[in-house]
């Protein structure tokens, strides 16, 4: 048993005791130190059936703790490591972080360099992992004396770690928000100009004038398609997240007449390799103190309350679930 939140179809979600089976063939038993609260987590306590998998389900798509146990088979974590496992289907269709005991897939588990403590794993989590490897994408296609850089959703989770991961590597960034009051919060994050996403969420031009030699998109829906058509020529726009709309109404003109290329992002299924370089990345370029300034950290119950305010979108930053 393991004491863990718990949604269920038959009741509203709850902190209690849950079954925890024991580490088989390419599983690693994790005792949990932290989670974090993400989009996909909000959705997992709606009880959103593109999410959750499982019924009933532990959330948490997040994972940081120290393995205390393996399944049978050869693994590339040893016990006692500190690891980190975002996205492979935690909180989704399998049990996730939001317990003081998970059981991972060994295959997807990070062991943490030296510089990033616990605390500082979890509150980069899914949202920093994602803003890394859309920072990875972008900079083989964008140089950061070619033009500013857009972020959007930027007051959300991946879109502050991703302003202070670009600014750290040399480009000149521009935040997207529709909260004003997080403009200087933003700055501070190093970004250099702030606009409305206002600006961006109405239909426009199919070609529009050009704005952006590349950009972060957590957004989707019509901001993406003005970002594509603003773009210039030989840009780079990676797609991550859908907070606006899943739909992409668009046209070819970005891509045929401008060279504007699409990227897009996938953090629950990435491979090891890609893992370890994003987080190897994550330990240079992401200053903790910076990350610091925009993380609040919570109990399991608060995480609760917390994961309908960041599906709507209030929530700045990151919440670090504290399961110890």
């Amino acid at each position: 048993m393991t004491r863990a939140v718990l949604v269920s179809s038959a009741a509203p979600p709850t902190v209690t005791d849950v079954d925890l089976p024991e580490p088989t063939e390419g599983e690693a038993l994790v005792d949990v130190s932290y989670s974090s609260v993400n989009y996909k987590d909000g959705l997992a306590l709606a009880g959103d059936p593109g999410v959750a998998r499982l019924d009933p389900l532990v959330p948490g798509i997040d994972v940081v703790g120290t393995v205390s146990a393996l399944g049978p088979g050869v693994h590339d974590v040893a016990i006692g490591d500190r690891v980190v496992v975002t996205g492979a289907g935690l909180g989704e269709r399998r049990h996730g972080g939001w317990a003081r005991r998970a059981v991972v897939p060994s295959g997807s588990a990070v062991v943490l360099p030296d510089t990033i403590d616990d605390a500082f794993a979890a509150a980069i989590g899914t949202a920093g992992f994602t803003a890394m490897l859309s920072v990875l994408a972008l900079e083989r296609f964008v140089a950061p004396e070619e033009g500013p850089v857009l972020v959007t959703g930027a007051s959300g989770g991946v879109g502050t770690v991703a302003i202070a991961l670009l600014t750290a590597r040399g480009y000149r960034v521009t935040a997207s928000t529709g909260r004003p009051a997080n403009a200087e919060s933003l700055r501070r994050l190093g970004a250099v100009d702030v606009v409305d996403r206002a600006t961006l969420s109405e239909p426009g031009r199919p070609m529009q004038r050009t704005v952006w030699a590349g950009a972060v998109d957590s957004v989707g829906g019509t901001t993406l398609a003005n970002v594509l058509a603003s773009t210039q020529y030989g840009g780079a726009v990676t797609a991550c997240g859908l907070a606006q709309d899943a739909a992409l109404s668009t046209t070819v003109l970005p891509f045929i007449l401008r060279g504007v290329s699409l990227l897009g992002i996938d953090s629950v299924q990435a491979p090891i390799a890609l893992r370890r370089r994003a987080w190897e990345r994550l330990a240079t370029d992401l200053d903790s103190g910076l990350l610091a300034g925009v993380t609040r950290t919570v109990s399991p119950a608060e995480a609760i309350t917390i994961g309908a305010e960041v599906v709507a979108g209030r929530v700045h930053g990151r919440t670090v679930v504290a399961m110890r």
